[in-house]
């Protein structure tokens, strides 16, 4: 478990520029008072984002996230995060940049599904 920590924390220091840019959006409860995790370890994965009280994980996908090998491993991934009990959505980096508001709708949507 030591090993996915010291991971994370690496994660969280060199963070991509959507992930910044949503993770202000996310964090100290600015989304529906929901308290988010960014770089936290769920069994052998890192997510990007998690609400632990909610259930929801929020995965970041950029440009490696498009070949059909890399589909099919980020549903294995999905399909074993859900496992724990945990609801996976996906949003792109383009997403975010180009449309963070209806980024947002989208999350307040699933946050009110749970």
């Amino acid at each position: 478990m030591n090993r996915f920590k010291s991971r994370a924390r690496c994660l969280r220091t060199e963070q991509p520029r959507a992930e910044e840019i949503l993770w202000r959006e996310l964090r100290n409860r600015h989304l529906d008072g929901c308290k988010f995790r960014r770089q936290h370890p769920i069994g052998v994965y890192i997510v990007d984002f998690v609400s632990l009280e909610r259930k929801l994980v929020i995965e970041v996908d950029g440009a490696t996230h498009s070949t059909d090998e890399e589909i099919a491993r980020d549903a294995r991934r999905t399909t074993e995060i859900e496992s724990f009990g945990f609801h996976v959505v996906r949003v792109t980096h383009t997403d975010i940049y180009k449309n963070l508001d209806g980024v947002l709708d989208w999350i307040l949507l699933e946050l009110g599904r749970l």
